[in-house]
């Protein structure tokens, strides 16, 4: 994993100080070397912070062709190109490093923008090439990997993270209607963010730019079948299954260094580690996070599924201090409102790893969303099945589910009033679950908004501004009702969120590569074209996974329901470093100055908080969570408020 850098300026020459100053910026993605090359012509520049983990001593970027005429700079990990480079070799491509990276050059010359469709892995790159005078710029099919952009003085500016952007002179000012639309999805539109003018190429897209054009295309969506065809023999699935899941593993499994596992007391994780145990010659290291809340905690989980595996277990314990006192920075690293500090946690977890010297993690991110994890997928089916088996029997599932699940209140799932969005329901034929969960949320915001931004977008429905983003004929319409819910969450929070906040963003705050072996495009291609019943049966989540992994699993693992990743509400200890931090910040001028809540209204709910129950607590942590990293970001960027 690396930071990359890239600027194409129409008129002025490029500054090689500024170019390196906005590299240098990007040291934590990439410690090990940083370099720049910037044309003849001083009109195109790429920059190149490196992590090496690949061909450590001859990787180095910016790449080049034989020629020179095409330059590049890769962030992430090309799988399978060992393969694909001796296929290269054979149609006369030469290649100067043992870089995975490297393949791109090459593909590029035969494929050009169709050479897209031959990488596998989690990528971001930015390629210039001089006869066409074209930049082309891709992110990898599900967003694992970060590219951003913007617009300013005839140039086109992009990089890693916002923060290099900056670096380059781009200003720092709230995007009012980004920050509105973020309060309905409790994240951006998969092509926007907070920050004015700055914008994220969605998952599964590129960027060609030239002098007078710039064009965003899309080479990749979901495709979620319409009528998934029913296999006489449902072992036929796992078998697939496992081949692929196995497979994407080993893959991830290839490294020059040491890779260790994530693992939490979760289905994904565990799968993950007991799979990779089997593949690995050396034992593999483990690392759990620890919570001295009972509820929040999984660690004896962990470590005995560490013990199964025979893997080296490594616990990490976290206090509410460890959490106040690097919330900020943790802030500065994701660039965008986290509603737990679960990001904070996944911060320490990747410092952990980091001293303890390793540079590459097997994750289980994106399972939930290609398998249906989440407790809002089981309700959608809930309720889709419910004329089949009756009001009572629905009425008693629902009531289950929420007693089982009382951890994702609020967040995963509603609690509180909900805006039903009929706008919605004409659409896409009913209101996913995860939306009404965020709608509840929402209706707790609203109370606390300045009246001026209320007013301003009291005609805008931030879900429907969503939906308008989105190919509906194509990828949501006649799809089962869980397809759909899964593939609008995976336009919003599996890439803006999860892939970021608990993925790359932490991971990269302390230069770890996360590798994701769920979010492989030939796993989730076979996985979108199964019944729904293979991801849910009856009333148990991911019964593909957990039926394939059981032989690797712990009997406590396989029985296990879901368990969403949270760290303990902040509100939960008025005693402790983190509620005085959250006090202190939400009656300072930093909270004042935002633009966007009534400072007031902030702190009588705040008081009234004392008085609730903890699962209410759970439910309002989301706010004022919200709140206080929406203050800590405008400090940390010093943003403009517009």
């Amino acid at each position: 994993m690396c930071g990359i850098i890239g600027v194409f300026s129409a008129q002025r020459p490029i500054s090689r100080e500024v170019l390196t100053r906005s590299t240098q910026v990007l040291h934590h993605r990439g410690p090990d070397q940083q370099n720049v090359w910037i044309s003849a012509n001083q009109k195109v520049g790429l920059g190149h912070a490196r992590l090496s983990i690949i061909d450590l001593k001859t990787g180095e970027q910016p790449l080049s062709n034989k020629d020179g005429s095409i330059r590049c700079v890769v962030n992430g990990e090309l799988y399978g190109f060992q393969k694909i480079r001796k296929d290269l070799e054979k149609l006369g491509h030469s290649f100067k490093t043992e870089s995975d990276s490297e393949i791109l050059l090459h593909l590029y010359e035969e494929y050009g923008t169709q050479c897209l469709h031959h990488l596998r892995g989690e990528f971001a790159f930015i390629l210039w090439d001089e006869n066409s005078r074209t930049l082309f710029a891709a992110r990898d099919r599900f967003g694992i990997k970060p590219l951003f952009y913007a617009f300013q003085d005839r140039k086109l500016y992009l990089a890693s993270e916002i923060k290099a952007l900056l670096a380059m002179g781009v200003q720092a000012e709230w995007d009012h209607e980004a920050f509105h639309q973020f309060n309905h999805l409790l994240t951006t539109h998969q092509d926007r963010t907070l920050f004015k003018g700055v914008f994220q190429i969605p998952p599964g897209h590129f960027l060609l730019s030239s002098e007078n054009q710039n064009q965003l295309l899309k080479y990749w969506d979901f495709d979620y079948a319409v009528n998934p065809t029913e296999k006489a023999d449902p072992r036929e699935y796992q078998v697939e299954f496992a081949r692929l899941l196995n497979e994407s593993i080993q893959l991830r499994l290839h490294a020059d260094v040491p890779v260790a596992c994530y693992l939490s007391g979760g289905l994904d994780s565990c799968s993950v580690l007991g799979l990779a145990a089997q593949k690995s010659r050396e034992k593999i290291t483990a690392f759990t996070l620890g919570f001295d809340h009972r509820e929040y905690d999984e660690s004896e989980i962990a470590k005995e599924m560490a013990e199964k595996a025979g893997a080296q277990f490594n616990l990490i314990p976290i206090r509410y201090d460890d959490l106040a006192e690097n919330f900020s920075d943790a802030i500065w690293h994701s660039e965008t409102i986290a509603f737990n500090a679960h990001g904070v946690s996944k911060f320490l977890l990747s410092r952990a790893v980091r001293e303890a010297g390793f540079k590459v993690v097997l994750t289980g991110e994106g399972s939930d969303e290609v398998l249906a994890g989440y407790p809002h997928f089981r309700k959608d089916l809930f309720l889709y099945q419910a004329s089949q088996i009756g009001p009572d029997r629905t009425e008693e599932l629902l009531k289950a589910l929420a007693e089982k699940n009382k951890v994702s209140s609020g967040i995963l799932l509603a609690h509180g009033e909900v805006n039903i969005n009929s706008g919605i329901r004409k659409l896409v034929g009913h209101f996913p679950s995860w939306m009404e969960s965020f709608s509840s949320a929402l209706s707790k915001f609203q109370t606390l908004f300045k009246p001026s931004f209320r007013e301003h977008f009291k005609n805008q429905d931030g879900y429907l501004e969503f939906l308008n983003r989105l190919d509906i004929k194509n990828q949501l319409l006649d799809r089962h009702p869980v397809n759909q819910s899964m593939y609008l969450w995976s336009k919003s929070a599996l890439p803006n969120y999860i892939l970021s906040v608990l993925g790359d963003r932490m991971e990269m705050s302390h230069s770890i590569e996360g590798r994701v072996p769920f979010l492989d495009h030939h796993l989730v291609e076979f996985v979108r074209n199964i019944p729904v019943s293979q991801k849910i049966s009856g009333t148990t989540e991911k019964y593909l996974l957990r039926e394939v992994a059981r032989p690797v699993l712990t009997q406590t693992v396989y029985e296990r329901q879901k368990h969403p990743f949270f760290s303990p509400p902040l509100i939960f200890d008025s005693k402790s470093r983190f509620y005085h931090l959250l006090q202190d910040t939400l009656r300072s001028p930093m909270m004042r100055d935002l633009p966007f809540y009534e400072q007031g209204k902030v702190l009588d709910l705040l008081e009234k908080v004392k008085e609730m129950s903890p699962e209410s607590k759970g439910a309002y942590d989301i706010i004022f969570t919200g709140i206080l990293s929406a203050c800590l970001l405008q400090e940390r960027f010093k943003m403009a408020t517009g």
